[in-house]
């Protein structure tokens, strides 16, 4: 015996569930769920730790190094939008992470390879020297984890089985 179908001849689905245009059921996960709150809470400590770190060598020392300083400056910025918008989860906030973590990835590519092939350009090493080395490379991962996040949970990917 089969399932009664509505009059237009196919057979009802719950409007509750969306699926995609194959009929799979869409996943539910967001940016903050599962291991998106731990990827949140990292990106939360590098915000409070690059922020802190730069703020207290901008204020005592910035003659000593201010390109680094600055730069260190603005990546503890970039973690903070990037963990706001990573929390929040929204269509725009994703944009928005997109954009911040994308230029994390850049800065952190561009700022190591720098530092690395001219140390004089960089007396005092920022968040990104040497491809975060002194963070123990998780300046490096990062950005690739958060984007591979972004990705994973985009909206309308088919649920997997």
């Amino acid at each position: 015996m089969t399932s009664p179908t509505p009059a237009g001849g196919t057979p009802s689905s719950d409007p509750a569930t969306p699926e995609t245009s194959s009929g799979q059921p869409v996943t539910e996960r967001t940016t903050r769920s599962g291991p998106g709150k731990v990827l949140v809470a990292v990106y939360g400590v590098f915000a409070l730790a690059a922020c802190s770190r730069a703020a207290v060598q901008l204020i005592t020392r910035f003659d000593e190094a201010p390109l680094a300083y600055l730069l260190s400056a603005l990546a503890g910025v970039i973690y903070v939008i990037a963990t706001i918008m990573l929390a929040r989860g929204t269509r725009t906030s994703r944009r928005v992470a997109t954009v911040a973590i994308v230029v994390e990835l850049v800065g952190v590519l561009t700022i190591g390879t720098f530092s690395v092939l001219d140390p004089a350009a960089f007396p005092r090493a920022t968040v990104w020297s040497a491809y975060g080395s002194g963070y123990g490379y998780v300046p490096l991962v990062l950005p690739i984890l958060g984007l591979w996040w972004l990705y994973a949970t985009r909206p309308g990917r088919p649920a997997r089985s």
